[in-house]
């Protein structure tokens, strides 16, 4: 199974977890979670008027083995404006527009979604349980 948290946080909110948004799924093949604007096609959406964020930012599949996957989905536009960073086991490293990296078994992190021209983020945490 994996299990996502989502906050919609700005400048005022920072440190705040009220509003937090929760979605899982079961670790079983096609399996997938999105993250963006869109809540006809997301289990987490961001605020309507947070254009930083794609109608389907991120999305999570679940792969043959069980094992999870995330892809930053290219946006209609050619330059993101926003950051992807994913953070699991302290480590911290930049996800490229349309890059696809692997979750680990069992385990557990960040991903930051970081407007590039406000005080602004969206922060999904994850956590795959086997």
């Amino acid at each position: 199974m994996l299990e996502l948290t989502m906050a919609a946080v700005s400048a005022a909110d920072e440190g705040a977890t009220a509003g937090m948004l929760m979605a899982d799924a079961p670790s079983e093949p096609g399996t997938v979670l999105r993250v963006g604007r869109d809540t006809s096609l997301c289990r987490l959406s961001t605020p309507d008027d947070w254009l930083f964020v794609s109608r389907v930012h991120l999305e999570f599949l679940c792969g043959p083995d069980g094992g999870w996957q995330m892809t930053w989905l290219r946006g209609s536009q050619p330059e993101p404006s926003s950051e992807v960073r994913l953070t699991v086991a302290g480590e911290v490293r930049a996800v490229s527009y349309g890059g696809v990296v692997p979750l680990p078994r069992g385990g557990s992190g960040e991903v930051v979604i970081q407007d590039r021209t406000a005080p602004r983020s969206v922060n999904v945490g994850f956590y795959h349980d086997m």
